[in-house]
């Protein structure tokens, strides 16, 4: 169970990291051409926003669990990017990305997962 809950951890801290990363630098524009559909609608710094709690997100889904400082952090990031990821599977449904919805519930599982497994 363990080594599951490492692995989630580390999927959903790397899909934080890229996330993160892409609606941190890229313009509106340059998002909607690499496919990152789900900003459209959303003013720039709101994106902007989601973003950073991304990049927050990432090292608190592995650091606070793996030191022992702060561990309850770990669940609470994995809660927080499930937020974030009922966000993005709103806004996919909205555009009728049915395939992108999947994977953001999917990512939602996975942080439910970390969530549970780690409170």
């Amino acid at each position: 169970m363990n080594v599951a809950l490492w692995i989630s951890q580390a999927v959903l801290a790397g899909m934080c990291l890229i996330s993160g990363s892409v609606k941190s630098t890229m313009s509106m524009e340059r998002m909607l051409a690499t496919g990152q559909t789900g900003v459209q609608g959303f003013p720039l710094p709101v994106i902007r926003i989601v973003a950073i709690s991304e990049l927050f997100a990432a090292p608190g889904l592995i650091l606070p669990w793996w030191t022992g400082i702060a561990p309850m952090l770990t669940p609470l990031a994995a809660v927080g990017f499930g937020i974030v990821m009922i966000g993005a599977a709103a806004s996919h449904s909205r555009l009728r990305e049915p395939k992108t919805v999947t994977v953001n519930l999917a990512l939602l599982a996975l942080c439910v997962f970390v969530a549970v497994g780690r409170f």
